[in-house]
């Protein structure tokens, strides 16, 4: 089955995307889940279907794999830089994952909240975290719940890209990372895909609607009523 949004999928989502082309301010939008649960299909559907959503490219010390691209995928970077930007205040989070260094970069998502942009963050709780005590008030935070945990072993047995052992591994770290859902704004349960990715668009559309990001360009609109 293909993971690409339908045509359906596309039509609805536009539906309900904001109306009004008002000055506001951007919002960070993190999507957390442990591996399986759908949070980069997920992720996916939403950048398709919304251009003014981008997804944060993340720094990382890990090779590139096949077909990825820096500055696309990743920024990849060696040890050293990664710990200068880390110490440099250049990271709004960072954490080690199995062996490698990821983190996001703080300048270019600073640039875009200003401009009026959503940038998308497909992090761990931990990075959640940290981008909430480093941004406040721009957060929306979204954890993504497989339907049982047996469901969500058998994705990752089925996508058969690990090992026994790995999956074992990334079952126990799921486990860790469930336990977190209700540091998060929202939750929903992945037990059906398009159902969920519906939900992860009035979501957003609702949280780029609010008063404080759009008080600026409603201060103006307001005031011109009467011209």
């Amino acid at each position: 089955m293909s993971n690409d949004p339908s045509p359906a999928m596309l039509a609805a989502l536009g539906a309900i995307e904001p109306f009004e082309s008002l000055p506001r301010r951007g919002l960070l939008f993190i999507l957390s889940s442990p591996s399986g649960a759908g949070k980069t299909t997920l992720s996916r559907r939403l950048l398709a279907a919304d251009p003014a959503l981008s997804l944060s490219v993340s720094a990382t010390t890990r090779s590139p794999r096949p077909g990825e691209r820096d500055g696309v995928d990743y920024h990849f970077v060696d040890a050293p830089a990664f710990e200068a930007m880390v110490t440099g205040g250049a990271m709004l989070e960072h954490a080690e994952v199995f062996g490698n260094r990821y983190g996001s970069p703080r300048t270019p998502v600073e640039a875009a909240l200003a401009a009026g942009r959503d940038v998308l963050f497909d992090v761990d709780w931990q990075g959640a975290q940290q981008i909430k005590l480093a941004m406040r008030g721009d957060v929306v935070s979204v954890f993504i719940l497989p339907p049982s945990l047996a469901a969500l072993e058998s994705r990752l047995k089925s996508r058969a890209q690990d090992d026994a052992a790995t999956v074992a591994r990334r079952m126990a770290k799921a486990e860790s990372e469930i336990s977190h859902w209700r540091e998060y704004k929202y939750v929903l349960v992945n037990d059906d895909l398009e159902k969920c990715a519906l939900q992860l668009s009035a979501i957003l559309t609702g949280e780029r609607l609010r008063l404080p990001r759009r008080s600026a360009g409603l201060e103006g609109f307001v005031a011109g009523m009467g011209d």
